[in-house]
């Protein structure tokens, strides 16, 4: 039984609140409830108000209380919200009629007025009290915020948050929503007079039950599972001449930080969206330049120290795994006991090359989403990377795939080859023993390898996550499959590919 866990706040005005529903929109999700409860004109509607106008990123959106109508449906970026008024309620059986019984899990729940149906309130939410304090001013409230059972916890992330940005001297920040994306992590821009931040929140969380020899997936494939990860690459990646953006402040316990905001120029263009010629050569001469170094293997970390993970041959064989997993029954041709036990040998024969090869950060997600163009800085430094948390020792082939073949976006072969052409000739300019084919080779390989396991995340994250959006990239990944599995060194793999392995359906 988890002890309820409660916090109070001053609210001087609406601003004032408007900022604590925002900081509570970053930490909430499908599934959660929230009531709000008070007198008459206690400010229950303002709050929820707020609330959806920020995931709404709309702060003229019209919000009217549901007294009337009982329950209000938003359907919101990034996910749907309920907004309900139990006012007039009379019996607790009218609440199946209005689509609150049982509460819908693919929604997020505000209740005003719940207490008009105490016993079908679940025994996870978040409570707001609001009451008048007209010795703060004439519009003033107090807000205790009482999480009960699961949701004491996030109460209490609330709590940090708060402190965070207090102590960071961004409490009276104006928060803007920020587009999420396929982690646990939620971003908020914070305005304010001397400029624009972003706030990270980062929940320590692993990906998945432990079901891959008692580790979690993140953390038998070496993903970042806190924010620790982020801000020790962070620096290195500056010391290296890449931009990452500036840490301002950040708290490793809980998972906050602050960090400059490089805007959100991009390195694409289009409808659909095609890369930018320079953009995408500069990215490409930035990944030459840091795979030309010998770069450190472990980091400082606020005075301690980062061991960079090596992404070795069992992380690759999970990562593939995705594929008979979760992509090859969605279409309907799992693999018998000898097919998938041959899959692996095959895999695991093929990776002994890219893992004998020199080490480099392998950035994992180095691609159009997570590239930021900075145009006032020169050479490498125009790219500004903002998502590498993930970063492990490992060939130096696979950042090239992810640039190259760009997982949410076409970018034409001719166009590949062009940019791979450009990045060999200038590692072989820095380095007379550089060897063209070989990495031709491992190129080739560790596309088959990003592409093989993208199949599966993405049918991972339809189906487990509730995504489906990601289906509409399986195509591409199939395109950018069969390049890779025409080099000659892949032969035996596109046989085996052919005879096992079906193509994604059209994009839905």
């Amino acid at each position: 039984m988890i002890a309820p866990t409660t916090f109070s706040v001053a609210l001087h005005n609406e601003t004032a609140t408007a900022q604590l529903m925002a900081d509570l929109a970053l930490l909430v999700g499908p599934g959660d409830v929230i009531t709000l409860t008070g007198d008459l004109g206690a400010g229950k509607t303002a709050a929820a108000r707020s609330l959806i106008r920020y995931l709404a990123g709309d702060e003229e959106l019209e919000v009217p209380s549901p007294t009337f109508t009982l329950v209000q449906g938003y359907e919101l970026p990034p996910f749907p919200v309920l907004h309900a008024d139990l006012y007039r309620v009379e019996d607790e059986s009218e609440l199946e009629e209005i689509g609150l019984s049982p509460l819908p899990e693919a929604a997020l729940v505000l209740i005003e007025w719940p207490e008009r149906a105490p016993s079908a309130l679940p025994a996870d939410r978040i409570d707001i009290a609001l009451t008048h304090r007209p010795a703060l001013g004439s519009n003033a409230r107090a807000a205790d915020i009482t999480g009960y059972g699961k949701s004491a916890v996030t109460v209490a992330r609330l709590k940090a948050l708060r402190d965070f940005l207090d102590a960071s001297g961004y409490m009276d920040a104006t928060r803007k929503r920020m587009a999420g994306d396929a982690s646990t992590r939620s971003y908020a821009r914070l305005l304010r007079g001397d400029g624009v931040v972003i706030l990270m929140n980062s929940p320590q969380r692993p990906d998945g039950a432990a079901v891959y020899n008692g580790k979690s997936y993140s953390a038998a494939v070496h993903l970042a599972e806190n924010i620790k990860p982020f801000v020790a690459i962070d620096e290195g990646l500056r010391a290296q001449g890449l931009s990452a953006p500036v840490i301002h402040h950040f708290d490793l316990d809980h998972g906050f930080l602050i960090s400059e905001d490089f805007g959100s120029e991009g390195v694409i263009e289009g409808d659909p969206p095609r890369p930018i010629a320079e953009r995408y050569e500069a990215a490409t001469d930035a990944l030459a330049a840091l795979h030309g170094k010998t770069l450190p293997e472990t980091l400082p970390l606020d005075g301690q120290t980062y061991e960079i993970p090596i992404f070795d041959v069992e992380a690759m064989l999970i990562e593939i795994g995705l594929m008979p997993e979760w992509y090859l029954p969605d279409r309907n041709a799992p693999l018998s006991e000898a097919a998938r036990t041959e899959f692996f040998a095959m895999w695991r024969e093929l990776l002994k090359k890219p893992l004998a090869a020199p080490r480099t950060w392998i950035i994992r997600d180095y691609h159009s989403p997570n590239l930021i163009w900075l145009g006032n800085r020169t050479g490498i430094a125009r790219v500004g990377v903002i998502d590498f948390q993930d970063t492990v020792l490992g060939p130096q082939s696979y950042d090239v795939v992810s640039l190259l073949q760009d997982a949410r976006i076409d970018v034409p072969e001719n166009i590949e080859l062009t940019l791979l052409s450009r990045y060999i000739k200038a590692r072989r300019a820095n380095d007379a023993g550089f060897d063209p084919p070989g990495f031709a080779e491992l190129y080739a390989i560790m596309s088959a390898q990003r592409n093989t396991r993208l199949l599966g995340t993405f049918a991972r994250l339809n189906r487990r996550d509730g995504k489906p959006h990601y289906l509409r990239h399986q195509p591409r990944i199939w395109t950018y499959l069969q390049r890779s599995l025409a080099h000659p060194a892949l032969s035996f793999l596109r046989d085996w590919y052919l005879a096992n392995v079906p193509p994604p359906q059209s994009s839905p």
